[in-house]
């Protein structure tokens, strides 16, 4: 049988102490961030700046210009939680709200044999496993203090544990002149923030990244060492480690969801979008194949599933680009192994008209009464969308290889979202680019 991933004294207390938080209408947020109001349709953008004290806040000006500003708390189940999460490339003139919060939404863990499987964020003690950082783990950056609601050891309760640092990626962009004697490049920077929280033998980190053009990734890592206790499955269950054929590994699932509360442009009202390509022979005498796009406007709320040329996007209602376009952020799914063992693992993204109670995406620790249920598959019942909370589950099918000790290597999975039409141009274009927006030489040519 798979190790537990706490003690049932240590699980029950900290169910215990949850549920009485709740009941008595507590948060669990450390350092939480006041919502900001929304705006009035057709109001010009908030100004976005973090509404918080300047210990909850972080601001990190790029090298290549762009600002990101952001709210951050910390929950007894959820762990790291942002707010407020706003961004500002050079050429704009003030902040452009994105989310108003963002936080993962659980980590289930079902074993290969079914056993057991695990809540790692409302029953296992996800919140309470924040682990300290040596400066070493935080390159070039900041390690923050955190106050760890609950903590099951007085002496843990205040945790070196939030790094923020920046990093470069390569290249943002390169583009050689229609002379051919220059060459526009780019060296992108990203701004990290990142925590590391032990569950059982597993240590995640959960790794939020904002590019300079505009982009957000969302990933979970996880790494530490496989469960001592686990090597007991048959070969159509694990996979055998150490000297011959004895020591089999039990393989397992790690279903990450991720909640996130759109703001754009100060407003929680928005659209969502659905975009699906069909490609179908070369006809009427055309060199190539066609590609036909067709958007479906997502009215109510929606269990959706990722497949080739289908995206999504959140669209504003209030805030436009300088191009009058509206502003909207596309959902770019990561590689996923989709677990279909329970109703809330079915889907790849889920859209759910905003409910204060509806936090967690399975084993949801507040009550939302009757017939509300307790997993985001359960949401979906047909409320038209006027405050879309995005919920996105992204699998991974662990199975353990010689190389996964020891230590563990780590193993990514998440998902990003990408700004479509938030600026006019590209945030990071150079000066002498800045006219060429549109068929700006009249042409009207392609290639």
């Amino acid at each position: 049988m798979p190790v537990n991933r706490i003690s049932g004294a240590r699980k029950r207390a900290a169910v215990g102490l949850s549920a009485l938080a709740l009941a008595a209408g507590v948060t669990s947020a450390a350092g939480p961030a006041s919502a900001q109001p929304a705006a009035r349709p057709g109001a010009a953008p908030a100004a976005a700046e973090p509404d918080c004290s300047a210990a909850y806040r972080i601001e990190q000006k790029l090298s290549t210009g762009t600002t990101w500003r952001m709210c951050w708390s910390y929950e007894a189940e959820a762990g790291l939680v942002l707010s407020d999460v706003s961004y500002q490339p050079p050429g704009e003139s003030a902040p452009i709200k994105v989310l108003s919060t963002a936080k993962l939404a659980q980590i289930h863990v079902p074993y290969d044999d079914g056993s057991v499987e695990y809540s790692d964020l409302t029953g296992a003690g996800f919140g309470q496993g924040l682990l300290e950082m040596a400066p070493g783990e935080c390159p070039g950056g900041t390690i923050k203090t955190v106050k760890v609601p609950e903590a099951w050891d007085p002496s843990r309760e205040n945790v070196k544990g939030l790094c923020t640092t920046t990093r470069a990626r390569g290249h943002a962009y390169r583009m050689q002149s229609d002379t051919g004697n220059k060459v526009f490049q780019q060296q992108g920077k990203d701004l990290l923030v990142y925590t590391v929280n032990q569950t059982g033998w597993y240590e995640y980190i959960t790794e939020w990244r904002f590019q300079d053009d505009g982009t957000i990734h969302m990933n979970v890592g996880a790494t530490g060492t496989l469960a001592p206790g686990d090597y007991n499955a048959t070969d159509n269950h694990g996979w055998p480690l150490g000297k011959g054929a004895r020591a089999y590994a039990t393989s397992h699932s790690h279903n990450v969801f991720w909640r996130l509360n759109f703001a754009l442009d100060g407003s929680s009202k928005a659209k969502v979008e659905q975009y699906d390509s069909k490609v179908t022979a070369p006809a009427n005498g055309n060199e190539a194949p066609t590609n036909s796009t067709t958007r479906t406007k997502v009215t109510k709320e929606l269990a959706g599933d990722a497949k080739t040329m289908r995206w999504w996007r959140v669209v504003s209602e209030s805030g436009k680009n300088k191009d009058q376009h509206a502003r909207s952020y596309e959902i770019v799914p990561g590689t996923s192994a989709k677990y279909s063992g329970r109703g809330y693992t079915k889907h790849d993204v889920y859209f759910t008209q905003y409910k204060k109670c509806e936090q967690f995406a399975s084993d949801n620790l507040r009550n939302c009464g009757s017939g509300g249920g307790k997993s985001v598959d359960k949401w979906v019942n047909g409320e038209t969308l006027k405050h879309p909370i995005v919920w996105v589950n992204v699998g991974f099918h662990h199975v353990a290889r010689d190389e996964d000790q020891q230590p563990m290597p780590v193993h990514w999975q998440g998902f990003s979202l990408a700004p479509r039409d938030v600026t006019a141009m590209n945030p990071l274009t150079p000066a002498e680019l800045a006219d060429q927006n549109g068929d700006y030489d009249g042409s009207g040519s392609g290639r």
